[in-house]
């Protein structure tokens, strides 16, 4: 079975080309080269990677921008999913230990 391109449903699909087939002619390393941007030399001079603990209060405030917060009616939406789960798990502990206390019960009894 072919899906609508021709291909087998199995392999995968996206932007590289399937079976080494590229309908980009091929670039030379000489243009290659010249393309490429040259790398920046680092300029750090400490040797910890994030800055030090002086630049983590800035760091923190940096990525709680980056948080995206829920509304309200999420947050009441949320809430109501987590106690509903545990009214429901609850239930189900409690008959579990009460199926589980009789059957104890009903053998020493006997």
């Amino acid at each position: 079975m072919t899906n609508p391109q021709g291909q087998n449903p199995v392999q995968p699909t996206g932007k590289r080309q399937l079976r080494g087939v590229s309908s980009v002619p091929a670039v030379s390393s000489d243009s290659n080269e010249k393309s490429r941007t040259p790398v920046k030399a680092e300029t750090a001079t400490d040797d910890s990677p994030s800055g030090g603990p002086g630049a983590f209060p800035g760091e923190v405030v940096s990525e709680m921008r980056k948080v995206i917060w829920p509304t309200g009616r999420q947050m009441l939406n949320y809430t109501l999913i987590v106690f509903a789960f545990l009214i429901i798990l609850t239930a189900l502990v409690w008959g579990v230990d009460w199926v589980a206390r009789w059957a104890v019960e009903q053998v020493l009894v006997r």
